[in-house]
């Protein structure tokens, strides 16, 4: 990739595309003296079925586990790896040797020690059965995990894959006690309920359907750190009443996602109110319909294609998402690396959409598809509904299934669903956030995170395994791109929006968004002026 391209991408990553009038760059946020103690209230929404990242990615549970859980790495804004678990690391001249040098002192919240047996652990054996994105990419790329005493880790490749340095984020890798579970079932060990991390802020009670109350970890290994005595993740169902719980002060941050996009442009201009779009750079998140390939109509190309057709991206955008974000062109966001825009387009065009089901001789009423919405409130709703309507003016008879974010879940991870929704990070990188949706190898149960389509074509697959071996970057885009290419032509995925989000939080709350990850950090440097 030449100088050009890189500086784009770096302003890409940066600025985004905010609509918002008063962005803040992440180090407008701190100021010069902090003080400790304090609470700070924010929202989790929806409530998460689960906090033991090992075996949940979903958004809210990265969120606020990311607070209990750490990983070795974390990530700037610039997408360079940082310090967390790991002080530092080095990777080897032929770039197949990763070695890490752990935190001294480090305790889990049982106060039992950390070292790097815990982190061979999680990551060779118990990421490996349970985490489908971090699976799929060992499965594939490490040949080893070991340990060099106690606060070294070495993680040794089977070939060069210079991508692996973005797979020690939080919500990747979060390292696990292996005190706790190894020789367990993962899944029923009743520590799931009690998760223990090394995290600044432990977990004290889960009032279900009120809050997830988080305290200060008096043992966390950064002196001084957190700042926060408390942290309290309050459970609000509505989004209006999200809304004015902010306007009232009853919460001090809101989360993209947290409040209907209209209500972030009247919410910002309140006094002593900031807000950024920064904190997506590592995530870049894509929209899609998800459709299971397995079943009738949705195994046959010609029918996917007429779903895209009749579906207007713009409408959706203008009017579910209130123009935050843009039309998604296909599976790697455009802020990322490796983007291609020359695909196969999809404009709205209803009456081509019908023809197409006719040429292939597709009756659609002879087909009831269950549209499954993800459960993430209102904004989601819509766009069930929109899907509804847009699939019975092509003539299919659709009914809405709804559920709650566990429940959605289980049905996405078993493949039992029609089509439904759903949002990609990329990762940085796309070896890591967008291949395992697609690679015939990751057409596995028990996560909504993997190739659920269940998409299989050998070229793909091909494209896909060996883009990120090449050592030219140029070489590697040419991959990408044509893998870009089929996946649209295919519609491997319904691909509608590239999703962008809105920090809100009151000027009192210093240090909020200092990283690439936002606020799925620790929030171990957050204070509260007083």
């Amino acid at each position: 990739m030449n100088a050009h391209k890189r500086s784009l991408l770096v302003r890409l990553l940066l600025a985004g595309a905010s609509i918002f009038l008063t962005q803040l760059p992440a180090a407008a946020l701190a100021q010069d003296k902090p003080v400790s103690g304090g609470t700070l209230n924010m929202l989790v929404q929806p409530e998460p079925p689960s906090l033991m990242l090992g075996l949940n990615q979903l958004g809210p549970t990265q969120f606020a586990a990311s607070k209990i859980y750490q990983s070795l790495l974390t990530y700037g804004p610039d997408l360079k790896p940082l310090p967390s678990l790991a002080t530092s690391w080095t990777i080897s001249p032929d770039n197949l040797t990763y070695t890490f040098v752990l935190q001294k002192n480090v305790k889990w919240h049982d106060g039992k020690p950390f070292s790097s047996a815990d982190v061979v652990f999680s990551a060779d054996k118990f990421l490996r059965e349970t985490h489908p994105r971090l699976r799929a990419l060992m499965n594939q790329r490490v040949e080893s995990v070991k340990a060099d005493g106690d606060d070294k880790v070495v993680f040794r490749l089977k070939e060069p894959f210079n991508p692996f340095i973005y797979a020690f984020e939080v919500s990747t890798m979060p390292i696990v006690p292996k005190h706790i579970y190894d020789g367990t079932d993962y899944r029923t060990n009743p520590a799931n309920n009690t998760p223990i991390g090394t995290g600044p802020f432990k977990l004290k009670e889960w009032k279900r359907g009120s809050y997830i109350h988080l305290v200060k970890n008096p043992d966390y290994y950064k002196p001084g750190l957190p700042y926060l005595d408390e942290i309290y993740l309050r459970v609000i169902p509505d989004a209006a009443s999200r809304a004015v719980a902010f306007e009232r002060g009853t919460v001090d941050v809101l989360r993209g996602g947290d409040v209907e996009n209209f209500e972030v442009r009247r919410l910002q201009k309140l006094p002593d109110v900031g807000v950024t779009t920064a904190g997506w750079e590592m995530f870049s998140p894509n929209l899609w319909l998800q459709m299971n390939l397995r079943k009738p109509p949705f195994d046959k190309k010609e029918v996917r294609q007429a779903i895209m057709y009749a579906m207007d991206r713009n409408f959706v955008l203008k009017n579910i998402f209130f123009n935050v974000g843009k039309v998604a062109t296909g599976p790697i966001a455009s802020t990322t690396l490796y983007y291609d825009k020359n695909v196969p387009s999809y404009n709205y065009d209803m009456a081509k959409a019908k023809k197409m089901l006719a040429d292939a001789g597709v009756k659609p009423g002879d087909y009831t598809i269950k549209v499954l919405p993800i459960p993430y409130g209102s904004v989601w709703d819509r766009l069930g509904e929109y899907t509804k309507q847009q699939l019975e003016q092509l003539g299919f008879k659709v009914t809405i299934e709804a559920t709650d974010p566990a429940g959605w879940s289980k049905k996405v991870s078993d493949f039992d669903f029609d089509l439904t929704m759903n949002f990609l990070y990329q990762y940085a990188d796309p070896a890591i956030g967008v291949t395992r949706n697609y690679v015939s190898t990751n057409i596995i149960k028990g996560t909504p995170f993997g190739n659920n389509h269940g998409y299989n074509n050998p070229e793909v697959d091909r494209l896909l395994g060996a883009a990120p071996l090449l050592k030219s970057a140029d070489a590697r885009q040419r991959m990408y791109s044509e893998a870009q290419r089929i996946l649209v032509d295919d519609v491997a995925v319904g691909y509608l929006i590239e999703m962008q989000y809105a920090t809100l939080y009151r000027n009192k709350v210093h240090n909020l968004v200092t990283t690439g990850i936002g606020l799925n950090e620790s929030l171990d440097n957050v204070w509260i002026s007083k």
